[in-house]
């Protein structure tokens, strides 16, 4: 197992190498690993996997209701949705079915629920259903008045998105490929059948590339002479409100869909909180990444229409994410054989649904360009380390010290954490996997304690 973050990069040629340790490039890594013949990396720019959009979504684990007919989303989505779902429950990643309702506020809004009814249908999802109001607002008692109508959408789940893109990445590392981190690609040059990248910890060279790296990903696709789209930074912020208001909504609420995306919506998450957002604000830096106090200002207007009583109880974290949206309505995936290359474009709010679809896809395309790709052999299964409310946490058997107690996450879990085969480098990285300092307090009274063991395995950076 081979995972790295300073130092040279290996000389060595690799088959294959993939840009990009999102929940996309994790994934077909983890496809790629099921063929132990080839000689695999996985190269990331920042020092964590999952570092980009896959760290700060909705966590929503999406039926494809509402994806556009006959796209290559649609089908990817439809497909992805229930392969995660299988995947999470082999893997132990907590997924909570809670159905989704698209609330009509309006009588425009209103009137477009049974044309998506019919777009459901159409993406192969039949068990929608139109609510009146009064069943409406039987099954969400604290909405807020005015609402018409909605569409029920039952299968719509919540998900824990860290853990799938680490149990991806640590799949595949197990499975042999090759984990390069702080790695960010600079160059591109093709000779003699193989291509070289330049990276910020020198060069690599693989005869065949697959370009997963989401928000960058039309620039290393210009850098291989291609200008099919370009990528626009679509920011989403997002307000995160304390457990104690978890009882206020027992279904994913969606606005009617726009052409700027899903809209804001309250959801529950697997960690027992309940976000309000996101916003979809076009912007051209890629790094912007910060939240506003107009974003969130628009959030809790929203907000307080959707469920007014949500905004009296405590927010314990803001956070902001940053979507690959591009100019066109699907994904851009495609594949050049003459230079054994693969682009992985446009993947917006629904690529973590979809990641294992798409994997499946990508390694089709590599399969047709000439990658050797017979008999995949079956990785041996991951386990991860349960973050969900809804789930037996390792505090409630006792017998290990709870060291964040907002979260309740123990010794033991950040150990585990901390030995694990692709460990944080990072406080951040920490808490992604163990929840620690990611409660109300937001590590006020952990935070020395949670610095404590993590300085002592020496992965400061």
């Amino acid at each position: 197992m081979t995972v790295t973050a300073d130092g040279p990069l290996p000389t060595v040629p690799y088959d294959v190498t993939v840009v990009g340790a999102g929940v996309v490039g994790s994934a077909i890594a983890r496809e790629l690993a099921r063929h132990p013949h080839l000689k695999v990396a996985l190269v990331e720019a920042q020092d964590d996997v999952g570092q980009g959009t896959s760290k700060a979504n909705t966590a929503i684990l999406h039926t494809g209701f509402d994806a556009h007919p006959g796209t290559l989303e649609a089908r990817l989505v439809r497909a992805g949705s229930r392969l995660l779902a299988a995947y999470a429950a082999e893997s132990g990643i907590p997924v909570e079915p809670v159905g989704a309702l698209l609330v009509a506020w309006d009588e425009e809004q209103r009137s477009a629920l049974p044309g998506l009814a019919r777009q459901a249908v159409r993406n192969d999802h039949h068990d929608t259903r139109l609510l009146t109001a009064a069943e409406l607002y039987a099954r969400e008692p604290q909405l807020g008045p005015g609402a018409l109508g909605a569409l029920h959408v039952p299968g719509e789940s919540i998900i824990c998105p860290w853990s799938t893109t680490l149990a991806y990445a640590t799949q595949a590392v197990r499975g042999g490929v090759d984990l390069h981190l702080n790695s960010r690609v600079a160059q591109v040059s093709r000779h003699a059948g193989a291509h070289t990248l330049t990276t910020t910890r020198g060069p690599l060279h693989t005869r065949h590339l697959v370009n997963a790296a989401g928000l960058h990903a039309d620039t290393l696709d210009r850098l291989l002479g291609h200008r099919a789209f370009t990528v626009t930074p679509r920011r989403g912020q997002l307000i995160v409100y304390d457990k104690l208001a978890r009882d206020l909504v027992r279904h994913i609420l969606l606005p009617v869909p726009t052409a700027l995306g899903k809209g804001v919506l309250v959801a529950p998450t697997v960690y027992g909180n309940v976000l309000l957002g996101p916003t979809a604000e076009d912007l051209d830096d890629r790094t912007a990444t910060g939240s506003t106090a107009e974003g969130l200002a628009v959030l809790r207007v929203r907000g307080r229409r959707i469920l007014p009583a949500l905004l009296d109880e405590e927010a314990t974290a803001v956070y902001a994410g940053l979507r690959a949206a591009t100019e066109h309505d699907d994904y851009r995936i495609s594949a050049h054989p003459e230079q054994a290359y693969v682009t992985v474009g446009g993947i917006r709010s629904t690529g973590l649904t979809a990641s294992l679809a798409i994997a499946a896809h990508v390694t089709g395309l590599l399969r047709d360009s000439g990658l050797d790709l017979n008999d995949p052999v079956e990785l041996e299964p991951v386990r991860m380390p349960n973050l969900g409310e809804a789930f037996p946490r390792p505090y409630q058997r006792g017998g290990d010290v709870i060291v964040c107690h907002c979260e309740r996450a123990t010794r033991g879990e950040i150990r585990a954490a901390l030995a694990a085969t692709i460990p944080p480098r990072s406080l951040a990285g920490l808490r992604r996997r163990t929840r620690a300092g990611a409660g109300r307090c937001q590590g006020f009274h952990c935070g020395a304690a949670v610095r404590d063991l993590f300085e002592r395995t020496g992965h400061t950076r």
